[in-house]
């Protein structure tokens, strides 16, 4: 009976469900990219402040620094539209 009971909301509104699922890949996503871009922040302050390089000059990471770095951007963007896709078929019901 419980089980019926918390079960219930998810059967008759399947658009919120959709959406709360929506919203948590949404934020998921935004604050992947969000603390990616810190840590680059960081990173390029931290050479800086070390004096491996000049304030306007490009920095150069590792590579397996640059590849975890894509790959979060990608994972992010990819979170981001998936919950765009939830929120967009969540109106079709």
């Amino acid at each position: 009976m419980l089980l019926q009971t918390l079960w219930s909301p998810f059967v008759l509104y399947p658009a919120q469900l959709l959406n709360s699922l929506a919203l948590f890949f949404a934020f998921a996503g935004s604050w992947l990219l969000l603390a990616t871009r810190i840590r680059e922040q960081r990173m390029l302050a931290r050479v800086v402040r070390e004096g491996r390089m000049e304030a306007g000059e490009e920095c150069l990471a590792d590579e397996p620094t640059l590849k975890i770095n894509r790959f979060f951007y990608c994972f992010g963007a990819g979170s981001l539209s998936l919950a765009l896709l939830l929120s967009w078929s969540s109106t079709q019901l």
